[in-house]
């Protein structure tokens, strides 16, 4: 009799992982808990003789089950994973039934901002010597391409999937930065950062650790990580690094130093892409890239969309797509990378209650007009009132949103919500996809 896996989630990585499950010979079955589903995926999936159910996770789907396997977007404190939990059986993610059957090693970056842009960026600097994939959080799922012979698989991990991880040990694990996020899902800010670190530590630990020295935090954290071999970015004062120095990125490894890049040559601006440079400099160097392959690399990389992303310049006016800014973090980033220019910022979504002093502080600084959007409006306001910025307008959409801020005439419009999307729209691809489309209307 075939053992029987649970797939948890008609996802992208719930998909994959049955049919993966389905090819090593188990027993699958597939649940959804929303009845509005995507009737022609469901008939693919049992064509291939996979079970399927949706609007409900009934008994007779995970009883006897050996594993579940569990989409990212299925908190553990929902009423299926008790279920599960009850009967003792075992719940991991996506990427770690990927990592139990490939024998490809795998180049785990996570963190709260820059992990897309850095995955992105380590693929590519590795495929040019490397078949060396980008997946995960990224967007495909690992589980789809581990019959590929691949070199490396470079893996963007949200802190959902780091946390449902147990034996998944990465050959370098990365961490861009840590600024409160997801803190309902997780149920507080420490549970958080414990999800992420089980990437570096214990019997998890991989051969490299690669993390921000900027990020406090994570430099005390560094200490933590001694099974491994730490490089740290953005300091030089470290034997194993990355830095800038005279307008240039450097390389240095047991005190050896390298220049790798002038800063005038890389295609991404600002410091946060500067460090989302430094962190894939290492990855390459410990993957014995050559320092000219990285630097040609760099040069002919084109960074992911949704990322102040420009889209277009009309009548004086440019636009720019920070869609995927779903927390006040990263929505700092692209607000503090204008100066002395006017900008329209359109901001808000569901809200994700993480606090906005940081971010009120820097729209003073920067932004001439807020436009507030979604659920998240009210709270917003007030706190923009309240750290005395009043030059706020309520919009009933995206696109009205778009339209007043082209009537206010100002140099720049700029998408970057700070919020999830999911009171408006299907994700922050989504999102960034409608400001496009509705933009280039125009």
């Amino acid at each position: 009799m075939k053992e029987k896996i649970l797939v948890l989630g008609l996802s992208k990585s719930g998909i994959s992982s049955a049919k993966l499950a389905k090819k090593l010979g188990y027993d699958v079955y597939l649940t959804e808990g929303k009845a509005d589903i995507n009737k022609q995926q469901v008939q693919e999936l049992e064509a291939l003789g996979i079970n399927v159910e949706f609007g409900e996770h009934s008994d007779i789907f995970i009883e006897n089950s050996v594993l579940a396997i569990t989409s990212p977007g299925i908190p553990p404190k929902s009423e299926i994973f008790k279920r599960i939990q009850d009967k003792n059986i075992p719940i991991i993610s996506e990427i770690e039934f990927a990592y139990l059957n490939s024998d490809s090693p795998f180049i785990a970056i996570t963190g709260t901002n820059g992990k897309t842009t850095t995955t992105a960026l380590v693929s590519h600097i590795l495929g040019q010597h490397f078949k060396a994939p980008a997946c995960g959080n990224i967007g495909l799922p690992p589980s789809s391409i581990i019959d590929d012979d691949n070199d490396f698989l470079v893996c963007e991990i949200s802190s959902y999937q780091a946390q449902m991880t147990n034996t998944f040990k990465p050959f370098i694990s990365c961490w861009t930065n840590f600024t409160p996020d997801h803190i309902d899902w997780h149920e507080g800010l420490e549970n958080y950062f414990n999800a992420k670190a089980k990437l570096f530590l214990g019997k998890q630990a991989p051969n490299y650790v690669v993390l921000n020295a900027k990020d406090e935090k994570l430099l005390e954290f560094s200490k933590q990580c001694k099974k491994s071999k730490v490089f740290l970015f953005d300091t030089e004062d470290y034997s194993n690094s990355c830095f800038i120095k005279n307008n240039a990125i450097w390389y240095k490894e047991d005190d050896t130093e390298e220049k790798i890049i002038d800063l005038k040559d890389s295609p991404l601006v600002g410091h946060h892409n500067y460090q989302n440079i430094m962190c894939g400099i290492i990855c390459a160097k410990i993957s014995n890239i050559e320092n000219e392959i990285i630097r040609e690399s760099i040069m002919s990389f084109q960074a992911p969309e949704h990322r102040l992303e420009k889209v277009r310049e009309l009548n004086g006016i440019t636009f720019y797509n920070d869609s995927k800014a779903t927390n006040p973090e990263a929505s700092i980033v692209a607000i503090n990378s204008f100066n002395n220019v006017n900008v329209a910022l359109i901001l808000g979504g569901r809200d994700k209650n993480t606090d906005l002093t940081e971010m009120c502080k820097s729209i003073n600084e920067h932004i001439k007009t807020v436009l507030l959007i979604g659920e998240a409006t009210e709270r917003f306001e007030f706190e923009l009132k309240k750290n005395h910025f009043n030059n706020i307008i309520k919009e009933q959409n995206l696109e009205n949103a778009i339209d007043k801020a082209i009537s206010l005439n100002p140099d720049i419009v700029l998408l970057s919500p700070a919020c999830a999307s999911f009171d408006m729209f299907n994700s922050y691809e989504h999102r960034g996809e409608v400001f496009k489309e509705y933009v280039l209307s125009k």
